[in-house]
């Protein structure tokens, strides 16, 4: 029997911060009790000076694999916001990589480009030699040099796909940029990560996010998805060799051009995935896209530079009268759904397609960019639960420069709803979409609680964006530990509580004696089933 106390910690126990409770036992994996003088012979004792000790942080939406090999590859996502900064590593990254047939890899944020469009002519300074390809940092689309164009056969004559577009020039030339679906031109020509690059890149996220105290996570994607075959048999491989560290739900990719005859090859996924740590048990529906390149679903049209109403309402990727059979399919045969939605149309499409399914498999949707008033007070009627990106509700440039013009004053007012849908009623879990944001949970509670993002330059640092939909601190952590823990069915985690897993993380301080400071604090020490992982 292995007991460890930890003792001298401030609690927060997944709903409550209890403050100073006295000693935290954990026997045998679990938490045995929460409270007074535990300290018995035999027993580890680890002095948590104080700190704030919480349950293990759940990420209800996120893409390790994804991101772990973003981070084996040319990797822009921690660089600032900047073209220059952006040309000069990819330049270093070419050159210490010469063998290598294409580059590859993302990250670029949009506003650190006029009108949120690089070019090819652009990336051809810096890699001309040979095909280079870059998806964005909300993977919705990707820039390719002149080089990747012409190895995809990309011209003037080429028609836009149904789901998406090629950017172009007056003339009808292509630019550089491939929006959602138009992506898959190149990606059919990019070379396909291997068995063994998915499972080090599989490894190689879980390490980051197990870094950061994220002890489980829902894989908002598992399939054959944007050039990477299906990684699936990825978490079947590590969760049969150990190597699998974290508990974690994936969301089967759902394949939108095709129809319910997938079903039941889910249902076969499901049986061949899920083994050990790993449950195949939730589908995952791209409904709509992203609000920066009018892809996004909306009630009402975007607007163009001037202010003026365009034609364009965004695409719904599954039609909705199809959505609800699809739903209602994947419902009766006992899936969790996990829908991206992300416009107020999308959002609603995917709510109407939940009515009537049963509450018991959890459904949630995903991003909740713009949510019609009206739609609010579903998401506690149906009993889905509203999975938010608290990250993004700040008021950075692509906010201020690529989103607010083109929606207008009054739906770039009702943004990031998590206020009003906490008020009303909705359940809240949490993710980041790394590797499209950073998957710092800390980072993304300080957004939820002031709606500014910590240390950033500019607005997003200093001017609050829409305030009232801001969230109390307990409630934050809470989506994050519990709220995630229990979308992902994970009713034993996600707490500090008598029973539970001892997924338990241990920070750097309180932050609930400075809140305004939360995302400052940094990860100290983290168990997963009561055994150290991170400094331990």
């Amino acid at each position: 029997m292995r007991e460890t106390v930890l003792t001298n910690a401030r609690v927060f126990d997944g709903f409550r911060h209890l403050g100073d409770v006295g000693d935290v036992l954990v026997r045998d994996g679990r938490v045995a009790a929460v409270g007074g003088d535990r300290r018995t012979a035999g027993a580890e004792v680890v002095d948590c000076g104080g700190a704030l000790l919480l349950p293990g942080f759940t990420d209800a939406h996120v893409h390790p694999v994804q991101g772990g090999l973003e981070r084996m590859t040319c990797d822009l996502s921690e660089l600032p916001v900047d073209r220059a900064a952006y040309r000069a590593h990819v330049a270093s990254y070419a050159a210490a990589h010469p063998a290598l047939d294409w580059v590859q890899g993302g990250g670029w944020a949009m506003a650190a480009f006029p009108g949120g469009l690089p070019t090819a002519a652009e990336l051809d300074t810096v890699v001309g030699d040979r095909p280079a390809a870059l998806v964005n940092r909300d993977h919705h689309g990707m820039w390719v040099n002149s080089r990747a164009l012409e190895v995809a056969g990309i011209t003037r004559d080429t028609p836009d796909p149904a789901d998406g577009r090629v950017e172009r020039d007056d003339a009808g030339d292509p630019t550089g940029v491939l929006h959602e679906g138009a992506m898959d031109l190149v990606l059919s020509v990019l070379p396909v990560p291997d068995a063994d690059a998915l499972h080090a890149g599989l490894l190689e996220g879980q390490r980051h996010l197990l870094s950061l105290g994220i002890t489980g996570w829902q894989d908002a994607i598992v399939g054959a998805y944007a050039g990477m075959q299906d990684t699936g048999p990825t978490y079947l491989r590590a969760a049969r060799s150990g190597d699998l560290v974290a508990t974690v739900v994936g969301a089967l990719w759902w394949e939108r051009e095709r129809g319910l005859e997938q079903v039941a090859e889910l249902v076969q996924k499901r049986a061949a995935y899920s083994h050990g740590r790993f449950a195949a048990t939730s589908v995952k529906i791209m409904q709509d896209g992203v609000a920066e390149n009018g892809t996004a679903a909306l009630v009402e049209p975007y607007l163009d530079r001037c202010g003026h109403a365009t034609t364009n309402t965004g695409l719904s990727f599954v039609d909705p009268v199809a959505l609800r059979s699809i739903v209602a399919a994947l419902d009766a045969e006992g899936f969790q759904v996990h829908v991206h939605g992300l416009g107020d149309r999308g959002v609603r499409e995917a709510l109407d397609a939940m009515e009537g399914t049963q509450p018991l498999h959890r459904h949630h949707i995903a991003h909740l960019q713009l949510v019609h008033p009206d739609d609010v007070p579903r998401f506690a009627e149906l009993q889905v639960a509203a999975n938010i990106q608290a990250l993004w509700a700040c008021l950075d440039d692509q906010m201020v420069e690529l989103t607010i013009p083109f929606l207008g004053e009054e739906r770039a007012a009702r943004q990031y709803p998590f206020g009003d849908l906490h008020r009303a009623g909705a359940r809240l879990v949490a993710g980041s979409d790394w590797p499209v944001s950073t998957p710092n949970p800390l980072e993304a509670v300080h957004v939820a609680v002031h709606r500014m993002a910590h240390g950033e330059p500019g607005r997003a640092g200093s001017e609050p964006f829409l305030p009232g939909q801001s969230l109390s601190l307990e409630v934050a952590f809470a989506a994050y530990t519990s709220g995630s823990a229990w979308v992902c069915h994970r009713d034993d985690a996600g707490m500090v509580a008598p029973g539970a897993v001892a997924d338990l993380v241990l920070l750097d301080r309180d932050p609930f004696d400075a809140p305004e400071e939360v995302g400052a604090a940094t990860v100290e020490r983290v168990w997963v089933g009561g055994e150290p992982v991170v400094g331990g």
